[in-house]
């Protein structure tokens, strides 16, 4: 296992739409940057930096960057419509990406399970030539039961799970369900910590995200159950922050908590 961060880990310095652009937004080079400086070796770049869009010559520059600073990258995107895929595929060949990280939903196309399994099913001879894995992330639309019974009919090892500590409270799942159930698939993970607390007015709950360590996931209990179902995947910190009131301020608390929470995770996850 080792330790990384994301694009995900810098959400509202990297821009969130409908919301005040960051005065200077953060792009990928930047990202390396802040893995360096983080002293993790380890990033995943998702959909919120798509790579797609990145020409020849400013991904030829990210690949050199990535080496001059010992840093590995894995990628990431939403959809599954086959072009998609096979555009993303190459990309995590060119980039020595392990795995292909994917959402299945975008704005416009919520694929039924049977699209889902039928679509990757057919490119899963693309990812066993080009020794990649599709990482699923397990979201809030498909219930826990639901991802691994597609996980079942594709039936393939190189398909599996990226399995996150929070998106599934959009199910009506929490982490214990979820890593029981989609565990042994998991190929990537994402450390999410998150409070629950009551509404002012007491009628109603809100989860919001913490730094690692400071909310109400169990960080060495999750790791453990993982190792026991022989599951040793990557672990990316990913971070939900509440605004502040201006982007500066919002920034800069982002930046600190991913600081804290990388803190706390290299005491379980060295590397």
């Amino acid at each position: 296992m080792r330790l990384g961060i994301s694009s995900y880990t810098y959400t509202w310095a990297i821009g969130v739409p409908g919301h005040p652009r960051p005065p200077e937004p953060l792009g990928a080079m930047g990202l390396l940057d802040k893995a360096a400086a983080l002293s993790v070796d380890l990033v995943q770049i998702a959909d919120n930096l798509p790579l797609h869009r990145l020409s020849p010559i400013e991904l030829g520059r990210l690949v050199e960057r990535a080496k001059i600073l010992d840093i590995d990258i894995e990628v990431g995107t939403r959809g599954v419509a086959p072009d998609h895929l096979r555009t993303y595929l190459e990309l995590a060949e060119r980039l020595n990406s392990p795995i292909l990280r994917i959402v299945t939903d975008t704005a416009d196309h919520r694929p039924s399970e049977k699209e889902i399994v039928s679509t990757i099913g057919g490119l899963v001879p693309d990812f066993a030539r080009a020794d990649v894995v599709l990482a699923i992330e397990n979201h809030d639309r498909f219930k826990a039961r639901q991802l691994a019974d597609i996980l079942r009919r594709i039936d393939s090892d190189q398909v599996g799970v990226c399995l996150d500590t929070v998106n599934s409270f959009g199910a009506l799942e929490g982490p214990e369900v979820v890593v029981e159930t989609l565990g042994p698939w998991a190929v990537n993970l994402h450390v999410k910590d998150f409070d629950i607390f009551r509404a002012s007015h007491l009628m109603g709950f809100t989860i919001e995200g913490r730094p690692a360590g400071q909310g109400r996931l169990d960080v060495p209990w999750l790791l453990d159950e993982l190792e026991a179902m022989g599951r040793n995947p990557n672990a990316i910190l990913e971070l939900w922050t509440p605004p502040e009131e201006t982007s500066v301020e919002t920034v800069s608390k982002e930046a600190a908590w991913a600081r804290e929470s990388i803190a706390y995770l290299h005491q379980f996850i060295p590397d």
